[in-house]
């Protein structure tokens, strides 16, 4: 080997996803001198083979920074304990309030009610997560709309804002029939609610460990980043790089290895239904144009620090939101609820009282748009539970609800609706809204039934 010619191997901090390594590595690639660069996300790590006749080391070192890295010495840690704690407590607490206050309860349009979607939440998750896409898809974005620029003619607005709009068309465009294909495999495939409930404690796992990364508290998490194969991956990179066409390449959005865009894929496919699973991930894409479309406006005015203020606020709530379906997952799974969970999180109704004619337990309970009610039987009696649904009570949340101890199934309708069932044993029993938002309990007394 040369003697001019080194390799070093330097921890790189700061890296919050896959795209960052991909970033760093194409540029020192690129960059007269450097032979050979290889960067590893998970590792945190990146092995340079350069020249030291034509580049020093300071001078790469200069390169990651001007991307907006840190070069960390042997001794630096990789995290602050600090702000991991710091971050840990800001999480918890706003998880809390939002449980609390049944937030994510009021995101669920009641006019989505009536065609039995209620997927509101999806168009928050996508406004929170698209500071992720333009950590992650960014510079795509600008490439494809910052140079066209010097061809606009001037005085048409139009033609300044038309890259833009066809490179977000074809990210929308693009999730939709993903949602819809996902969304129709799920159809095929007859989900139980335990399945279902499954299928959103994945997603919701994967949303925290992508919040989480995108914070880079817990850099031994890279790993478990869920991922496109390399292979993959690759090819629809150099299709993108090639594509002259910003429509193209926002169709081809669609298929980038993104954590919370997979994870909305699983939740898509949790639906059971093409076009339960369009709609979700349409109105999750919906959520992320705001911020892209006006990336290369904030670009200009916005400087690197406040830029990175807003990607840790943005993480944090990405975070929370994975928690939250964790959780709605985990109601509707069937498990036995947990405090740091559920707690406060189970928005429950006034106890309703119970009257026993004909050896039949009668309960009259009220729905509300934010409150399942919660009801005390006794083992071994038939139970009539009589729910009124008054005018404007039904939403694209509660309208169906689920009883997994006792295989029930309801969907609300105004007026009367009857719900029957024999307890058979004692214990506290959970059920939950189709999104395993909203939650009560049974409370089942007395001797188990022989």
């Amino acid at each position: 080997m040369d003697a001019n010619v080194k390799t070093k191997k330097l921890r790189i901090g700061g890296m919050t996803c896959v795209n960052c390594q991909n970033t760093i590595q194409k540029k020192l690639r690129n960059t007269a001198g450097i032979k050979k660069a290889e960067v590893s996300y998970n590792g945190g790590t990146a092995v340079i083979t350069y020249d030291t006749d034509i580049i020093s080391l300071g001078d790469i070192t200069a390169v990651i920074k001007r991307l907006g890295y840190d070069v960390l010495n042997r001794t630096q840690p990789t995290t602050n304990s600090r702000r991991t704690i710091g971050l840990l407590i800001i999480i918890l607490s706003v998880y809390i309030l939002i449980q609390q206050f049944g937030i994510l309860n009021l995101l669920v349009p009641s006019q989505l009610a009536e065609t039995n979607m209620g997927y509101g939440m999806m168009f928050v998750i996508g406004l929170i997560t698209s500071v992720h896409c333009v950590a992650m898809c960014g510079g795509i974005n600008l490439s494809q709309c910052i140079p066209q620029s010097g061809t606009i003619k001037e005085g048409s607005r139009f033609s300044a804002l038309r890259p833009a709009f066809l490179y977000n068309l074809g990210r929308v465009i693009s999730y939709t029939i993903v949602g819809f294909i996902v969304g129709a495999l799920g159809s095929v495939i007859t989900f139980s609610n335990t399945a279902q409930g499954g299928l959103k404690l994945v997603a919701g796992v994967f949303m925290v460990i992508m919040g989480v990364n995108m914070l880079g508290i817990f850099p031994w998490l890279r790993r478990l980043n869920p991922r496109m194969p390399k292979i993959f991956a690759s090819k629809i990179n150099a299709e993108k790089v090639k594509s002259r066409s910003t429509f193209i390449v926002g169709m081809l959005n669609g298929l980038m290895p993104c954590g919370p865009l997979q994870a909305m894929q699983i939740y898509a496919l949790s639906t059971g239904s093409p076009i339960a699973g369009a709609l979700s991930m349409f109105l999750f894409s919906l959520g992320t144009v705001p911020l892209m479309f006006g990336l290369g406006v904030l670009s200009t005015v916005l400087s690197k620090k406040f830029t990175k203020k807003v990607m840790t606020v943005g993480a944090v709530f990405v975070v929370v939101l994975g928690l939250s379906m964790f959780s709605q997952g985990w109601s509707l799974a069937g498990f036995i609820d947990l405090p740091l969970l559920s707690g406060t999180s189970i928005k429950e109704g006034a106890e309703s009282s119970v009257n026993v004619k004909d050896g039949v337990q009668v309960i009259n309970s009220t729905l509300s748009p934010g409150n399942y009610p919660s009801i005390t039987v006794q083992a071994g009696m038939p139970v009539r539970w009589v729910i009124d649904a008054p005018k404007g009570s039904i939403n694209g949340c509660n309208y169906k609800l689920y009883i997994n101890e006792y295989g029930i199934e309801h969907q609300f309708k105004s007026g009367e609706n009857i719900i029957e069932f024999t307890p058979t044993k004692s214990g506290t029993f959970n059920y939950s809204c189709w999104m395993g938002m909203i939650r009560g309990t049974i409370a089942v007394t007395g001797t188990d039934a022989k």
